[in-house]
């Protein structure tokens, strides 16, 4: 199996900021991190190449050079390979930009590293939480997808079977290869990385693919070119009241929940 994996550096939530002007994020100065769903999709990759012995993971992401940290922390748990998209040209792209650079990206990385078989997103990044880039590089490459990727396993006749969350619970659906698939928090953590593979992940060699490196429409990338328009950025009003229920029991707490939901009608 060879594997591709994007993933984003993103802003710690917990101290996020905002450019009034442009109402773009301030990165600059904000503790970065990887965006925990694409930690995630890494993880469901690698446990893919572990049950299919001489597989390869390739990871890669649009960004600064900053965003080769992330990179290397990827290296350190999994991947084999790794690829940082930057320029400027690249700057300030919304999703429906970013989705197709990084398809664009992925044609020049086959070439490079050979046909992938199964694309690995996060379901959505937590700076935005739009869940769009993964779909779109399915539409742009023409691939068929499958979005809340809980698991996956590839079958001995070519496809791979995919265990996908639903309000309901699971569903298991099988598709053709190449694919993309966007992963969603399973039930158990991404692996932990070892002082040896820290080590080397530290050594490794990051290539950059600039905008003249691939093919590339600069007309559908950039801030300029991104369709999306954020009007107001603010901090929603947190809503006080409410009551605490804390009997000594989880039983008795659950009793003196029902009572109090009987009293007002509402069950």
């Amino acid at each position: 199996m060879n594997m591709l994996v994007c993933i984003k550096q993103v802003p710690d939530t917990t101290e996020i900021k905002i450019n009034p002007e442009t109402n773009t994020l301030i990165r600059d100065g904000v503790p970065s991190i990887v965006n925990p769903f694409d930690a995630y999709a890494l993880e469901c990759a690698a446990k893919v190449k572990d049950a299919n012995p001489g597989s390869k993971v390739v990871v890669c992401t649009m960004g600064p050079e900053q965003a080769k940290v992330a990179l290397k922390e990827c290296l350190s748990v999994g991947a084999d390979k790794a690829y940082l998209i930057s320029g400027r040209e690249f700057g300030g792209s919304d999703t429906l930009a970013t989705g197709y650079a990084l398809s664009q990206a992925t044609k020049k990385m086959e070439e490079l590293e050979g046909k992938f078989d199964i694309i690995f997103c996060g379901k959505q990044a937590i700076d935005g939480d739009t869940a769009q880039v993964g779909p779109q590089m399915a539409e742009n490459l023409d691939y068929p997808q499958v979005t809340y990727a809980y698991e996956a396993w590839v079958q001995e006749n070519g496809t791979v079977k995919v265990k996908k969350e639903v309000e309901e619970g699971f569903e298991m659906l099988e598709l053709p290869l190449p694919c993309v698939l966007t992963v969603t928090k399973p039930d158990y953590e991404p692996r932990y990385a070892t002082i040896k593979s820290k080590m080397a992940a530290n050594k490794a060699v990051i290539p950059v693919l600039s905008a003249q490196d691939f093919e590339l429409d600069l007309a559908q990338v950039g801030l300029k070119n991104s369709p999306t328009r954020v009007k107001k950025t603010f901090t929603p009003p947190r809503k006080s009241g409410g009551i605490v229920i804390k009997e000594e029991t989880n039983e008795d707490s659950a009793k003196k929940l029902f009572e109090l939901l009987r009293e007002k009608n509402i069950i």
